[in-house]
């Protein structure tokens, strides 16, 4: 028996993929299929089963396409109604994979037809469980996405996962491995470990949500408190995975189109597409297109994406740097946006080299920022979350988390000069392209963040620890 999680950082995602004896089964695959594939053929095995342990809403899984390419089936749990084929388990039902055994417990409560997928190996005994949403460790999935307008509320679906985990995880043996589909930074929970594996047993001892002594009702008012919004792409990466979508390989081939200048240019103002450039912001910051958006590829891309572009459908176009165009648009589909129309050919140096008009941000170091903020009262802008500045904070300081900004710009819009940072600039500068392409230019990013205040020791506020928040 073969166990391999497939932890994608950028999504804090895992993916399993388990063979037994020739046989394979993959558990909530990315979009891009062939790292499935490649190891079937290493292992000289056929993938059998995909199991799904819910319709995800933080990314775009690779089930549809999978199964078309192997002839694999598809296994949701029960309530899932998909708009293809699939297995729809009951609970309990058991699924033989090569000499181990491997049954689907309903689990309600992040969605009603979340299922966690209990392996047992080759003598019956429990040996892993692969919680989905479920349980994740430190923490469990949120339960406010699956709710129906006058039927299920976010209580509800709390007091569902409760009973889940006390009926049908918690009774299980302490040495049970979880393998969960998230780890820390995932925006489908709110506590979790950085740590992406662990025993059962020492979640009932670490993780709040499994106290023994817990009653629902202190469960419920636990789980729920202190969720933020979900990102707007949720819904749409739900609806996707339900009903399906387009091929990747279709995909790329659109989205890889070199572009020159001219026909760039063209395409943006024939589509109105968001031009996208996901370089460093170094590099954005000396020299970008006018009104483009700048997330980098060497941060949170993705989630970011989603949550700040939110549209699937909207058009882009891209800015990348030289060789990273074809991952560019797989990270991209990995959230759902399929609608890249292709990238800049040559990149922003061919931009600048054929006079074109470009744009930059105003980029300080925290020493000169000292020497603001020491002889001026300017207005500053911490993009950070709302649990970030409540735990240290410049003084002064207006919190506007990047998440939100677009709920904010009112607050920008003022004839004064003002400063914008996050922990590490990545963030700031992130803030900085959604203001200007907002038409709001008066602004100065504070390269390096808030790590780079502290070490300039600015005037912060005394430190609260996050975990009394």
């Amino acid at each position: 028996m073969k166990i391999e999680q497939i932890y994608t950082g950028c999504l804090s995602q895992g993916a399993y993929y388990i063979e037994s004896n020739g046989e394979v089964a993959v558990i909530d695959p990315l979009r891009e299929i062939q790292p499935y594939l490649d190891r079937a053929t290493r292992d000289d095995a056929k993938i059998k089963y995909i199991f799904e342990t819910h319709f995800h809403a933080d990314f775009v899984s690779g089930h549809v396409t999978l199964a078309k390419e192997t002839g694999a089936a598809i296994v949701f749990g029960p309530n899932a109604n998909p708009s293809f084929d699939a297995i729809i388990a009951k609970d309990g039902q058991e699924f033989k994979l090569g000499n181990i055994t491997i049954i689907a417990l309903h689990t309600p409560g992040h969605t009603m037809e979340s299922t966690t997928f209990l392996l047992r190996d080759k003598n019956g005994k429990d040996h892993a469980i692969f919680s989905g949403d479920t349980l994740f460790l430190g923490d469990v999935g949120r339960p406010d996405l699956a709710q129906k307008m006058g039927e299920l509320t976010e209580r509800d679906l709390a007091g569902f996962l409760f009973e889940s985990l006390r009926s049908k995880i918690m009774p299980l043996a302490d040495d049970v491995i979880v393998y969960p589909a998230h780890g820390a930074g995932s925006a489908c929970g709110k506590n979790m470990m950085k740590e992406t594996v662990d025993t059962l047993g020492n979640q009932k001892k670490m993780n709040y949500a499994l106290r023994a002594d817990m009653t629902k009702e202190e469960f419920i008012d636990e789980v729920i408190d202190g969720l933020l919004p979900p990102p707007s792409y949720f819904p749409l990466n739900v609806k996707m995975n339900k009903e399906g979508y387009e091929d990747i390989d279709a995909i790329l081939k659109r989205g890889t189109q070199a572009l020159s200048a001219e026909a760039f240019e063209a395409a943006a103002n024939e589509t109105g597409a968001v031009v996208l450039d996901v370089r460093s912001q170094e590099e954005f910051a000396k020299g970008h297109i006018p009104r483009s958006i700048f997330i980098g590829l060497d941060g949170g891309f993705a989630p970011w994406v989603g949550a700040l572009i939110a549209d699937v459908k909207q058009p882009i176009l891209l800015v990348t740097p030289e060789g990273r165009e074809e991952e560019t648009v797989t990270r991209l589909s990995r959230v759902g946006f399929d609608n890249t129309l292709g990238y800049l050919k040559g990149g922003f140096a061919t931009w600048k080299k054929e006079a074109f008009e470009y744009d930059t941000v105003t980029s300080i170091q925290a020493l000169t920022f000292k020497e603001v903020i020491a002889t001026d009262k300017v207005p500053i802008f911490d993009v950070r979350k709302e649990g970030e500045y409540l735990s240290e904070h410049v003084l002064n300081a207006n919190n506007t988390p990047l998440d939100y900004i677009n709920d904010h710009l009112a607050e920008f819009q003022c004839n004064q000069t003002f400063y914008v940072h996050c922990a590490g600039g990545y963030r700031s500068m992130i803030a900085a392209s959604i203001l200007k392409s907002r038409g709001i230019h008066n602004l100065i990013d504070v390269a390096g963040g808030f790590k780079a205040i502290k070490e300039a020791d600015i005037t912060v506020s005394e430190f609260v620890c996050p975990t009394t928040l």
